[in-house]
């Protein structure tokens, strides 16, 4: 059992014993420490509102059942999405004028976990600092509850999926007429979650006729590990091939990230989602400014140079991205991980705005997804770690690396990430073990292996040089 307290919000598995895993105890404990922080953040405001939406695990309205009830009991009124997605939450929670939200998703993670992500009034992940404080809150139990004349009220909102998807159609990179005038043939996996609901609807906006649906129902039991990796997208890339389609579409439970099949049955590259969206919404944004985490491949700052933008690299983690985007006036953003952030549209990673843009792209581009992959710049990403005794500082070590690199451009911003031209190793350290995580890239898989290795041994020397010293 296994419960992960963090700035961002809760998350655990269900079953156990409380502290140990996200149990009842657990979930009322850390709802009650947000709505604590609303009522703080928000004392002018007489009657406060809390957006929650949730994906479709099993555990999904029992966690939900709980959060509702314990923000009621604060004196908070919720409205409740009920099966949704992440944008969707985070853009209802400005639509609606509520003061926060809460999706109740574990993404990517297997459905015996689930977790309580936490919003601000702007629909965006809450900032470290506030983090910090509910987390406090939950420690210290310092929360009141309503009397009985000052209830919260419990409200269902089912249609905002639509409101959603309107604001995508009405953006000036989505060209619905270009679409239907391609025919796709388009399959999706819908890992059994909220996207079997939310990427249909879509696309029958979006006038895609040929849609089959894989793993269809949202039941919660995902037919596979619901991370788009292209390990676990094997159903996909078969039934691209039997229906002879012309992509196929692969989204994670809460629908934030996204990542495509080629028609030969290929992966696109879940690192490519971002800069071939990019690289549509860039043309029509000459000069435009983008920004991915550090760990992201090196294609998105081509693509945003060859069109006179200037490139940024952020921490990980998409709060990071986010007020980079902002500070440098970014148009376009996200993560490697297939996580696509359209200010336009809102400041959260959107699987929904992807689909519809790639779209758009891809029916102007006029030729075959592969195709399409194969005029961007080719990189691959190595991801390996390196696993330390915990009597090693791995803050010393990052340092000795650091040094070593001195004269190649050195980022600090996460770690330490090295470039040699046009190749480059990031390295991290675990918050929670003494691990090293270790990203490289370079035009070949081999030598971003290589990159890796060179990087490793160069640890162990300096482990070893430490040990003598």
């Amino acid at each position: 059992m296994t419960l992960i307290k963090s700035i961002s919000g809760i998350r655990g598995t269900i079953g156990g014993k409380p502290d140990e895993a996200l149990t009842p105890l657990d979930t009322v404990k850390f709802a009650s420490a947000y709505g604590a922080w609303i009522l703080k953040n928000n004392l002018q405001t007489k009657k406060l509102k809390v957006v929650i939406g949730r994906d479709a695990r099993l555990s999904g309205r029992m966690v939900s059942n709980i959060v509702s009830g314990t923000l009621i009991g604060m004196g908070i009124d919720v409205i409740d999405l009920e099966l949704s997605t992440t944008p969707t939450v985070e853009m209802a929670v400005t639509e609606l004028k509520a003061q926060g939200g809460i999706i109740l998703t574990a993404s990517h993670n297997p459905k015996q976990w689930n977790a309580l992500k936490l919003l601000n009034e702007k629909g965006e992940f809450i900032s470290e600092q506030a983090g910090q404080e509910i987390l406090k809150l939950a420690q210290e139990a310092n929360f009141n509850y309503a009397e009985v004349n000052d209830l919260g009220t419990y409200t269902v909102n089912t249609d905002f999926l639509n409101t959603h998807i309107q604001k995508i159609l009405a953006l000036p990179y989505v060209d619905v007429n270009a679409i239907e005038q391609a025919n796709f043939s388009v399959v999706v996996d819908a890992i059994n979650s909220s996207g079997a609901i939310a990427v249909p609807a879509l696309l029958e906006k979006l006038g895609v006729k040929k849609v089959t649906v894989i793993h269809g129902e949202p039941t919660g039991n995902f037919a596979h590990n619901p991370e788009p990796l292209p390990e676990h997208l094997i159903d996909l890339s078969k039934t691209v091939l039997k229906e002879k389609a012309h992509l196929g579409i692969s989204i994670d439970p809460d629908v934030d990230r996204l990542a495509f099949v080629c028609e030969d049955g290929e992966m696109f590259g879940e690192e490519y989602t971002l800069v071939a969206v990019a690289d549509y919404v860039l043309k029509q944004n000459k000069h435009g400014n983008t920004v991915s985490n550090l760990s992201s491949t090196r294609a998105l700052r081509d693509v945003t140079e060859a069109q006179g933008g200037n490139y940024s690299a952020s921490a990980v983690g998409e709060v990071n991205v986010v007020t980079m985007m902002k500070d440098t006036k970014a148009v376009i953003g996200g993560e490697g991980n297939g996580g696509i952030i359209l200010p336009e549209l809102h400041y959260g990673r959107d699987a929904l705005v992807g689909i519809a843009i790639f779209l758009t792209h891809l029916a102007k581009f006029g030729k075959s997804i592969s195709a399409l992959r194969k005029s961007y710049p080719n990189y691959f990403i190595s991801k390996n770690k390196i696993e330390l005794t915990p009597q090693i500082n791995v803050d010393k070590v990052l340092a000795a690396v650091k040094e070593k690199y001195k004269h190649q451009p050195v980022n600090t911003v996460d770690g330490v990430k090295i470039e040699f031209d046009k190749e480059w190793v990031h390295l991290r350290k675990s918050n929670t073990e003494p691990i090293i995580r270790i990203y490289s890239e370079s035009q070949t898989l081999a030598t971003a292996d290589n990159l890796a290795k060179k990087i490793i041994e160069d640890i162990k020397e300096i482990i070893d040089l430490s040990k003598v010293q």
